[in-house]
């Protein structure tokens, strides 16, 4: 495979419809949880009353669909991928969760035939989309008083440090990312093409659409989890990089040599993980 770090900026990628194909089964395993305070300081920012419906668009297995559900009336999960919506609704049967309803679609086709919502959240989703054609989408789905949220594992945060705090070694996230450029090549895959990089500026891109300035919220963590070899396994494998159909026929060899370097970091094959900050990027319409 050829190219340099940069031979495939994010303007250059297109969406299609393999971007996480098999992954929907490893991502609410694998990925880090949210901050526990996340949905109650949704709730006082919005001063929601527990009325309205909320939408979240690219919603995955359901992750911030499911955590926001006990905050309204009813929520919506919409995403691309026909195996994350089939996640969703089995969280969401699991967890006892009756409000929370899913749509296989592609957030470029709202506003369909949804109607409108107090809050529409993207939960680490926006940077997959055409980001204008979506940002004035939601803009007109949004009810007077409603408000669009970013909600965001805050990477800056904690600052990197050699040891996570807790009584295991930390994932060797370097050595992981060297595994996958051995199997994959340099450049980043995501579905059929690359991406190597993800477009910031989100906020001026909603100013554009009509919305004010962003209001940020810090929502704190600051735990550290304690993570078996097979949850680390399946945050490899939930992500658009290494997600499982790039490997085709030899996934369980790629799987094999990610577990010797994993327990080779760590013989017990535990790691402790160090959550960062969370938060909420609110825009309203101007």
């Amino acid at each position: 495979m050829t190219g340099g770090p940069t031979s495939y900026p994010w303007q250059a990628w297109r969406w299609d419809e393999t971007l996480f194909e098999g992954a929907a089964v490893y991502y609410r395993r694998g990925r880090k949880p949210y901050a526990a305070s996340l949905a109650p300081a949704l709730a006082e920012h919005l001063e929601l009353d527990g009325h309205g419906r909320l939408l979240d668009v690219g919603c995955g297995p359901g992750n911030v669909a499911l955590l926001m559900a006990h905050l309204l009336d009813s929520v919506v999960g919409l995403d691309a991928d026909a195996a994350m919506v089939a996640e969703a609704e089995r969280a969401a049967a699991e967890e006892g969760i009756a409000n929370a309803n899913w749509v296989q679609m592609r957030a470029e086709e709202l506003p369909g035939s949804l109607g409108t919502f107090r809050i529409v959240t993207f939960g680490q989703s926006f940077h997959w989309m055409d980001r204008p054609r979506v940002a004035d989408a939601v803009r007109d789905m949004l009810e007077p008083g409603g408000a669009v949220v970013q909600v965001d594992l805050w990477h800056g945060s904690p600052p990197r440090r050699e040891s996570p705090g807790g009584p295991y070694p930390a994932v060797p996230e370097a050595a992981v990312d060297e595994l996958r450029r051995r199997w994959l090549g340099p450049d980043r895959r995501a579905g059929q093409g690359f991406r190597n990089t993800s477009p910031d500026g989100e906020d001026q891109v909603f100013q554009h659409a009509g919305f004010a300035p962003e209001q940020i919220v810090v929502v704190p963590d600051g735990r550290v989890l304690e993570r078996s070899l097979d949850d680390v396994v399946a945050w490899v494998l939930s992500t658009s990089s290494t997600a499982p159909h790039l490997f085709g026929d030899r996934l369980g060899e790629f799987v094999g040599d990610l577990r010797a370097l994993l327990l080779d970091a760590s013989p017990t094959g535990r790691f402790s993980v160090a959550l960062s900050d969370n938060r909420l990027r609110i825009r309203r319409p101007r």
